[in-house]
C-alpha cells in the first residue's frame, strides 16, 4: 500500500491526491459502484481519504465531525493502523459526512478500554454532492501516532468499508483471510510504503 508524501502541509479544500478504487466485496461479487481511498502524510498529520459514488445510509445519529460509536452498523470506511511488534491496533470508523469514532486493541478484538475514548486532535472533513456522491477525510497527527502506536515505516495498515446497509457489503483494501468478513485481523494487514507526492497543493 502507499502513503503520498507531500512537503508542503495538506489542507482540506486545496487537496488534490490520486486514489485508488475498490470493485469488489470480502466474497468477491463486483460492486455496483467503486470505492475510492487514498493515504497520505505531511509533516504533521496521516490523512486518509474515503469516498464513494452513490448516498451512504449513515448512522440516524452521525452528525458532521462528532464521535460516535457504532457506526459500523450503517455504511462507513474504516482504517486499521497496527504495530507488528506489540500486536496493538488503533480502528477508526469514518462517515460520508465526517462522523467519526476510534479504539485501541490489544489484540484482535480485545479492547484497550471498555469505554470510548476518542483519539485525541482528529479532524474530519466531508462533502456531499447533489447526486449522491461523497468524500470524506480524517486527519491525524504524526507525533501522537508515534507516541501511542510507535507509527514508523514498519507499521502495518488497512482501509475498509462497510456499505447497502442494511445488507451489508464488507470491502477490504488488503485481502483478509476467511470465508466471514472480520477486519480485525492485524496480522494480515499491509505493509505500506512512502512515495513523493508533487503539487499536492
Amino acid at each position: 500500500m502507499l502513503i503520498l508524501r507531500s512537503a508542503p502541509l495538506i489542507q482540506w479544500g486545496d487537496l488534490s491526491l490520486p486514489v485508488w478504487g475498490l470493485q469488489r466485496d470480502w466474497h468477491g461479487k463486483e460492486l455496483d459502484s467503486p470505492l475510492m481511498f487514498s493515504l497520505a502524510e505531511d509533516d504533521h498529520r496521516l490523512w486518509w481519504i474515503a469516498a464513494g459514488k452513490t448516498p451512504a445510509k449513515l448512522h440516524p445519529q452521525a452528525r458532521p465531525g462528532a464521535f460516535l460509536a457504532e457506526l459500523w452498523r450503517y455504511d462507513c470506511a474504516e482504517l486499521f493502523l497496527a504495530d507488528p511488534v506489540s500486536g496493538r491496533y488503533f480502528e477508526f470508523n469514518l462517515a460520508a459526512n465526517g462522523a467519526w469514532w476510534s479504539a485501541e486493541f490489544t489484540a484482535p478484538r480485545q479492547r484497550a478500554e471498555s469505554t470510548d475514548i476518542a483519539f485525541p486532535e482528529v479532524a474530519t472533513f466531508a462533502e456531499l454532492s447533489p447526486d449522491g456522491g461523497w468524500m470524506s477525510a480524517m486527519a491525524l497527527p504524526l507525533d501522537l501516532l508515534k507516541a501511542r502506536l510507535q507509527w514508523s515505516e514498519s507499521s502495518l495498515i488497512n482501509v475498509t468499508f462497510i456499505v447497502n446497509s442494511p445488507d451489508q457489503q464488507f470491502v477490504s483494501a488488503t485481502r483478509l483471510p476467511g470465508d466471514d468478513p472480520d477486519f480485525h485481523q492485524p496480522k494480515h494487514f499491509s505493509s505500506f510504503r512512502y512515495h513523493p507526492l508533487e503539487n499536492t497543493i
